[in-house]
């Protein structure tokens, strides 16, 4: 376990807090005792993160344990218990919550790193599930050694030892741990790369993990080296939280994946785990579609909107009806304010004048309704506003929220900043109410 220290020295600092994942299982229990022998000789405070997923009966006793272990060798234990899991993907919601969990106990004692036990075979086993499930570049290389967040370092000390490695250590040195009998279990997908596949690669060279290892440095490496015109391609491509799609088709594919690469990963954080290679084709697909506007969803509730000549990728917003009575000298909207003006030199299609006997008071705004339409000034009959929308490039995103002004009899008066109607009394010069929409990225003051 020579390599093992010299990582250690290699990080750590005098008066360092390192917090220790640990299940009770050989492999955070090796981890721990490997960093209380540490602690003998170097000035650095461990703290115990202990998790019952309150999944099977064991749990409690396996809480007990690593309490009880802590508390013999003078560690710091913290423990929770979470609630029963009821539906979904119980594997990658533990996740979740169990790493949310973790940065709850850094951030309490403010320490530097966050150990977990995950050695050479856990990253076979990631590789090899990525690369059959598909994944990003960069996903491909499975995890490394250090990972660094926004205030820690996240470190995997036993990355180049192999599980044999860590049971035979485990026994030399009488460490006791907890054996979870799900991890037999081949209904989990994990538990099938381990069980059935990782024994063939271990037959054909026992130390193959080292080869993954170098795979994924390999990886790791390459990434580095593009790294620098990606940067380039996506400042120059993505701007305002959009995608120039003119400027995306010009992009080599390759930087072109890598910038939408990146663009989820801002997005995701740290679920970054639920999108792979397929969701990033999608996105090439969507910027390269003859259709001006569409839209696919992505996981987590993700969607990629396609507006012309701009591509988004964000929340899905939820669409809140709304109809206000037009009483108050200003109103707050969606997309942006309306006001109540006595006069203005502006003629656009930001202002409108109208003659209160021409129309049913109170007037309203609200947004859209399915069938809407408008007898537009200066042309006869009426125009749907949704082919109004279209014609005028209407962010898709903004239409179903988008201000239209009506009366009482819930006529059409006025879509602000897009058309008036025949009931503008600009030219005639008949009017009482001067109504001014200020759209909040026009900014057409």
């Amino acid at each position: 376990m020579k390599e093992i220290f010299e990582i250690f020295d290699k990080e750590f600092n005098k008066g360092d807090t390192i917090v220790c994942a640990t299940s009770g299982g050989v492999d955070s229990m090796t981890l721990l005792n490997l960093l209380i022998n540490y602690r003998n000789n170097h000035d650095i405070k461990i703290i115990c993160a202990h998790i019952n997923h309150n999944f099977r009966e064991e749990s409690i006793e396996e809480y007990d344990f690593v309490k009880n272990y802590c508390k013999n060798n003078n560690v710091i234990f913290e423990g929770t218990i979470f609630e029963k899991h009821k539906s979904g993907n119980f594997e990658s919601e533990a996740r979740k919550k169990r790493y949310s969990y973790f940065e709850s106990i850094i951030n309490k004692y403010n320490a530097q790193y966050l150990l977990t036990a995950h050695h050479g075979d856990d990253l076979i086993e990631t590789i090899l599930m990525r690369l059959v499930r598909g994944s990003t570049f960069e996903g491909y290389k499975g995890f490394s050694l250090i990972s660094n967040r926004d205030n820690y370092k996240i470190l995997r000390p036993l990355i180049y030892l192999s599980k044999s490695d860590i049971l035979d250590y485990a026994k030399n040195n009488n460490i006791e741990y907890r054996d979870d009998k799900t991890n037999y279990d081949i209904a989990y997908t994990r538990n099938r790369y381990r069980l059935q596949m990782l024994p063939l690669l271990k037959k054909e060279n026992k130390n193959v993990h080292h080869k993954f290892i170098k795979f994924s440095n390999n990886i790791n490496e390459v990434c580095n080296f593009i790294n620098d015109s990606v940067i380039k391609a996506y400042n120059n491509l993505y701007k305002n939280d959009k995608i120039d799609i003119i400027l995306a088709k010009k992009t080599d594919i390759f930087i072109l994946k890598k910038v939408i690469e990146k663009i989820l990963k801002d997005i995701y954080s740290n679920d970054i785990v639920y999108i792979n290679d397929s969701h990033i084709e999608s996105i090439i697909k969507l910027i390269n579609s003859k259709k001006p506007n569409s839209l696919i969803n992505l996981p987590l509730d993700i969607s990629a909107v396609k507006d012309y000549n701009y591509l988004k990728i964000g929340k899905n917003k939820s669409i809140d009806n709304y109809k206000i009575e037009i009483k108050d000298d200003e109103i707050i909207l969606p997309n942006g304010i309306l006001k109540k003006v006595d006069n203005t030199n502006l003629t656009n299609n930001y202002i409108c004048h109208l003659d209160s006997s021409t129309i049913k008071l109170p007037l309203y705004v609200r947004n859209r309704n399915n069938g809407d339409t408008i007898e537009v000034l200066g042309l006869n009959g009426k125009k749907k506003i949704k082919d109004i929308f279209i014609n005028e490039k209407i962010n898709k995103g903004k239409r179903d929220n988008y201000p239209i002004v009506v009366d009482s009899n819930d006529t059409v008066l006025w879509i602000p900043g897009v058309k008036k109607s025949k009931y503008d009394s600009l030219k005639t010069k008949n009017y009482d109410i001067i109504l001014w929409y200020i759209d909040e990225e026009e900014n057409n003051e």
